[in-house]
């Protein structure tokens, strides 16, 4: 690494003419040496820069700072294996706590050693440092671009200069940079090891991230978690072979029972108010439960096995809820061998106590014995909450006695979906990834993120709470989903979630479970700590409904107030009818969150005023004047609250996601009609009873509600039902339409779904 900086937490003001001389020679020397020095003369600025300043290859702490022990504390807990010299005036190290003595690299007497010595000493420490800081495949891939080697293989730019030769291409290299094109390397490259082989650095690096996210065997996967849930199902189930199914799961799942022509049995989550999909209560998941689901499903008879063979299950919801893994595997290991939770959201499980046995790679021996303990895998979109570039996943397994997973096995089918030409800088970007997670730095970095979606949460309420309080005008607000009261587990004291201490919040599990019968989280058949609500994905609640339900008078649909937030360029990850979701990643910093919290207040502040829908979303009337001209803010929301309440939108949503209609046919004999031209597109109103042949996925929330293969149910039934009242929204709404996946609408609005003729 190039970049070397030196924290000197010193106050050079008090102390000796010559003792300062000797210090200021120190520095010079270590500048000379191409070190850059930051000073801070108090605790408060030495915390400071620890917490802004990533790139500290080595500090120096004056033991006679204000706060010493608070300093080193934090370095420690910011940094792994970072070295760290402690300057002090004593004769002798004796006194110091012992602790103190463990964690310091050395010490340096100002006047007993030559400036230059002490330079050394130090600049040696941090050059070794920054060495080791770097993970197994990044480390070489750095070490084979300095060498400059001319390339002779693929790929064609050959490092770039391809592009030079070309107007277009020389822009397209001088925006990314010669060195992305340079690492841009082949599969010939042996000295940096194979992705099918899972040798050299690349097998380093993923022996190195298994060993940091506690799996046995970890793969790199550079399609996606998409490919990894593909991956996992198809090294997993065989043709008719039955499979547990999360009802909430990821269209990928489908697509690998597609591949393998496993047989689904659907676990079905329940639902709130809101619309919210929560767990799958841990009564639907025991042997006896799953049995009777078996027994009911259409896929059983001519099954290859009675049983089914694996089980996957959504953990965290795309709402941000969390399971106790090792009691789902406690639960479903009594009925299946291999246990396959989707982390696609989830990555940063392992990291921070707040989610203890929660996360797939928590179900060890130590968890649960292993005749009850199925393989678990484990797959998480590593780009989307951990740093790395996007596509970049990785599959974890912990392996069980029962049915473990055999390495050169597994990796035909890898084989089968990875890249023959693999992108480097991914490969490189999964490492560092991983290698950011390792010791006190994972937990330092979802401390931050945690931290920041509490204040956020807080401060939210304590708007709301305020602008009650001021009787000067209209007193509603924005809330956050989140539990309204928290209880102190040590002392049994009641906290509102705005008063509550934020260490108390970011710290204990138990502010966040989902209790029995709780009206803030409106779920039956909880379980005491099944399940957990993530405190980074906030979702941001409008006035209109609660989470039991109950339909207010006045309402803000959050379509209209996202649609007004990317007028502000906030995009938000998801919205529902009444709330939208927003992730607090690594990435996050108070003045994000704050402007967030500035547009909810513009927006309340435009409702409040009536003013027009040409002032709050010019864009939408430029598209649609004549359905919004001279439309008021407060009129389309009442509009659309009507609507939305009129059709019982949210009701029916709860009921068609609750009650999958029949399934005829598998999602791989549905796929095999398909490809050989066996379907026809059915306009809505004429599609009762038809068996559709492609997955309905509607957004909100993402989630089929009807998978290929099944029937439509009947005119009247919830599904149909739901999907008539979208139909109408739609054209009730134009600029507001419904993101529903595997349907077409005509000029006139209609939607047309495919079904098999």
């Amino acid at each position: 690494m190039s970049r070397s900086t030196i924290l000197v937490a010193l106050d050079n003001s008090t102390g000796g003419l010559v003792s300062r001389d000797q210090l200021e020679r120190i520095c010079d020397q270590l500048r000379e040496e191409d070190h850059e020095v930051v000073w801070a003369r108090t605790a408060e600025d030495a915390l400071a820069l620890t917490q802004s300043r990533a790139d500290l290859s080595a500090a120096l702490v004056s033991w006679d700072l204000d706060s010493p022990e608070t300093v080193l504390r934090a370095l420690m807990g910011r940094f792994t294996k970072l070295p760290v010299f402690l300057v002090t005036t004593a004769t002798s190290v004796d006194d110091l706590p012992l602790w103190v003595s463990e964690v310091v690299s050395g010490y340096v007497w100002l006047l007993e050693d030559t400036p230059d010595f002490v330079a050394g000493r130090i600049g040696v420490a941090a050059r070794r440092y920054l060495d080791g800081v770097l993970p197994p495949f990044f480390r070489e891939m750095r070490r084979f671009e300095d060498t400059h080697e001319y390339s002779w293989h693929t790929p064609a730019h050959a490092g770039g200069v391809a592009f030079l030769k070309s107007p277009v291409g020389r822009a397209f290299f001088d925006y990314y940079g010669e060195r992305l094109f340079r690492t841009d390397l082949s599969i010939s490259v042996a000295e940096l090891g194979s992705l099918f082989e899972h040798s050299g650095p690349i097998g380093d690096a993923e022996r190195n991230a298994a060993r940091i996210f506690g799996a046995d065997l970890t793969y790199f996967v550079l399609h996606g978690d998409s490919t990894a849930d593909r991956i996992a199902c198809h090294a997993s189930v065989a043709t008719d072979e039955l499979v547990l199914v999360d009802r909430n799961c990821h269209k990928a799942i489908y697509h690998g029972l597609t591949i393998t022509g496993g047989r689904p049995v659907y676990l079905v989550p329940t639902r709130n108010g809101y619309g919210l999909m929560g767990p799958i209560p841990p009564a639907a998941m025991k042997a006896e439960a799953v049995a009777e689901q078996v027994r009911r499903s259409p896929f059983a008879e001519g099954a290859a096995s009675p049983d089914p063979v694996y089980a996957v299950i959504t953990n965290s919801t795309y709402d941000g809820l969390c399971y106790d893994a090792v009691r789902v595997a406690e639960l479903l290991g009594a009925t299946v061998p291999r246990l396959h939770l989707d982390e696609a959201w989830f990555a940063y499980g392992r990291f921070n106590p707040l989610y203890a046995r929660r996360y797939g790679m928590s179900v060890d021996a130590d968890a649960l014995p292993d005749d009850v303990r199925p393989t678990v895998f484990s797959t998480q979109s590593t780009h989307k909450l951990l740093a790395a570039m996007s596509q970049s996943a990785m599959v974890h397994v912990k392996n069980a006695p029962r049915s473990p997973v055999d390495h050169r096995q597994f990796n035909e089918t890898f084989m089968m979906h990875a890249t023959t030409s693999p992108l480097y800088p991914m490969i490189a970007g999964l490492d560092v990834a991983a290698a950011m997670m390792d010791g006190p730095g994972g937990r330092w970095l979802t401390d931050e993120a945690i931290t920041e979606a509490i204040r956020f949460r807080q401060a939210v309420v304590r708007l709301g709470r305020r602008i009650k309080d001021a009787g000067d005008r209209a007193d509603w607000f924005f809330g956050a989903w989140q539990p309204d009261e928290v209880t102190d587990p040590a002392t049994g004291q009641v906290y509102s979630f705005a008063d509550a201490p934020l260490d108390l919040l970011r710290t204990e599990p138990r502010c966040w479970t989902l209790e029995p019968g709780g009206e803030w989280h409106g779920f039956e058949g909880m379980e005491d700590g099944f399940c957990l609500l993530d405190p980074i994905k906030v979702s941001i609640t409008c006035p209109g409904v609660d989470a039991l339900g109950n339909v207010g008078g006045m309402g803000i649909p959050a379509r209209i107030l996202t649609m007004y937030l990317e007028t502000r360029g906030i995009v938000v990850e998801k919205t529902d009818a009444y709330t939208c979701l927003i992730l607090f990643s690594m990435g996050i910093t108070k003045g994000k969150w704050g402007t967030l919290l500035d547009a909810l207040l513009d927006f309340k502040s435009l409702y409040d005023s009536a003013a027009t829908v040409a002032d709050v979303l010019p864009g939408l009337l430029k598209e649609h004047p004549d359905r919004y001209q001279g439309l008021a803010l407060p009129a389309l929301c009442d509009q659309m609250h009507n609507q939305i309440g009129k059709s019982e939108l949210t009701s029916l949503l709860d009921e068609a996601f609750t009650h999958p209609t029949p399934a005829v046919f598998t999602p791989a004999q549905t796929y095999q009609r398909l490809i050989r031209g066996g379907t026809e597109p059915v306009r809505l109103a004429d599609i009762a009873g038809r068996t559709v042949a492609t997955m309905v996925v509607t957004t909100p929330p993402g989630i089929p509600v009807l998978m290929p293969g099944e029937s439509t149910g009947e005119a009247n039934g919830p599904v149909l039902r739901y999907l008539h009242a979208l139909e109408t929204f739609d054209r009730e709404f134009p600029g507001f339409p419904s993101e529903t996946h595997g349907v077409a609408r005509d000029s006139a609005g209609d939607y047309w779904i495919a079904c098999l003729r």
